[in-house]
């Protein structure tokens, strides 16, 4: 379904620059942006995407990752086409990669997936599996919604949104979880296709002013952000910019797509990735995609206490009191009912 944008300007000669990603392509009459998902019809940008759903699921909310609102809560997971970055592994290749031609969609409204979220006893919606911003005119109508009917919002994001879609989104989302890929332009270039990466620290940075609740995921890819420099780079820019409070995820790269010939992450790198983590006061770290590890749990970050015990995706014991640790009755950082 088309919808005329909501961020945009007309430059010259009927040209339009879109102003919804930090690329601000400028369009040229019936083509598209660098996403595909954007058409120039007539001196006016449209949408190609709005309330095109090409995945939904009820996921708990660890499966983000998201271990520090709610943890155990079941959310609607929903996905559309597309993506700003196009990244050489990803494991949705399949919808974020598309550029023309069958969508294999269906279409529900934002009033629709409310209604199916509330149904099915969710507290929250989760726009996810490709990039949210793109679709930004359908989410931004949802989380408004979402919000109207007491239910949490959540954007799962490479954050590379400019300021002005984040200024309009921003006082209905609750969670932001950001990709934060690496912390050198080469890095950006080989995975997301972009030069320069300052504009996503930027936005994380205004989620975290905005009291947004924010986590950061690097998923570990062999040969692209594995160098120790690069990883303690990323794990001092969240201590000092986001505070040693924010949750950093540390997950194993499995191979897919245009890097299916790699081979899985070792688990010694995630391990020393960790230990960068702590060796940077980060208070926590948690190891993704290695079940039944160790630091997939969540221990307290002054006595060590064992708080919350998970395998993969699910809580198998959560001895939090009040969002306290019942040991030393230190206050967790997140929201924990």
């Amino acid at each position: 379904m088309e919808r005329e944008a909501y961020l945009y300007r007309n430059v010259e000669e009927n040209k339009v620059e879109c102003l919804t990603c930090q690329r601000r392509c400028v369009i040229s009459i019936d083509k598209r942006g660098w996403c595909h998902t954007r058409v120039n019809k007539g001196g006016k940008l449209y949408s190609l995407i709005y309330g095109e759903v090409s995945s939904l699921s009820i996921n708990p909310i660890e499966k983000k990752p998201v271990f520090h609102f709610y943890p155990g809560s079941r959310w609607l997971s929903l996905g559309s086409l597309g993506c700003n970055f196009r990244c050489p592994g990803c494991q949705n290749w399949e919808i974020s990669h598309w550029k023309e031609g069958a969508m294999h969609s269906e279409y529900l409204s934002p009033e629709e997936s409310i209604n199916k979220a509330k149904t099915a006893g969710c507290i929250g919606i989760s726009w996810t599996f490709n990039e949210p911003t793109l679709w930004f005119e359908y989410t931004l109508d949802g989380a408004k919604l979402a919000k109207a009917q007491g239910l949490y919002t959540n954007y799962v994001t490479n954050g590379f949104i400019t300021e002005e879609a984040f200024d309009m989104i921003a006082p209905y989302l609750d969670v932001y979880r950001v990709d934060i890929k690496g912390c050198s332009e080469k890095t950006y270039l080989e995975t997301g296709h972009i030069e320069k990466f300052k504009g996503i620290l930027d936005i994380t940075e205004k989620a975290k002013g905005y009291g947004m609740h924010v986590e950061a995921v690097t998923n570990i890819i062999p040969g692209f952000n594995d160098d120790e420099n690069e990883l303690r780079g990323i794990a001092s820019w969240i201590k000092y910019t986001l505070g040693p409070d924010t949750p950093w995820h540390v997950t194993r790269f499995y191979p897919h797509y245009e890097l299916s010939h790699l081979s899985p992450t070792s688990v010694s790198v995630l391990e020393r990735a960790w230990q960068i983590g702590k060796e940077e006061s980060l208070w926590y770290v948690y190891l993704g995609n290695v079940p039944g590890h160790r630091w997939e749990n969540t221990y307290c970050h002054v006595c060590g206490e064992l708080l919350i015990e998970r395998y993969v995706f699910e809580v198998i014991r959560n001895r939090l009191k009040n969002g306290r640790c019942p040991k030393c009755n230190t206050m967790i950082p997140g929201k924990f009912s």
